[in-house]
C-alpha cells in the first residue's frame, strides 16, 4: 500500500490544501480516504484534496509525505495520472 502526500501548500477557500494519492491504485485511494472518512467531493480527477489541519492525521494513518514533484512522478510512472487535457468535465 502506497498512499503517498504533499505538503499542503495550494490555497483555495482560505486555506491551504494538500493532494492525496495511491501510486498502485484508485481502490487503494478510495480505501484510504473512506477510512478517514475524506468527502468523496474532495476527489479530483485522481487525487483527493485535503486541508492542512488534516495532514498530520493522514501521515500517522500511513500516507507517505512527499514533496509535490515526486507525487506528480509516482502517480504518472503507475499510469495513475489524468493530464488536465484529458478530463471530463464534472458535472
Amino acid at each position: 500500500m502506497t498512499v503517498l502526500i504533499d505538503p499542503p501548500r495550494w490555497p483555495a477557500h482560505g486555506r491551504l490544501w494538500a493532494h492525496l494519492v495511491s501510486d498502485v491504485s484508485y481502490a487503494e485511494l478510495h480505501a484510504f480516504a473512506e477510512r478517514f472518512e475524506i468527502p468523496s467531493r474532495g476527489f479530483d480527477h485522481d487525487h483527493y484534496d485535503v486541508p492542512d489541519q488534516r495532514y498530520d492525521e493522514l501521515v500517522a494513518g500511513g500516507a507517505v509525505p512527499v514533496d509535490s514533484r515526486e507525487l506528480l512522478r509516482r502517480i504518472t510512472a503507475a499510469g495513475l495520472r489524468q493530464p488536465r487535457r484529458d478530463r471530463r468535465p464534472v458535472n
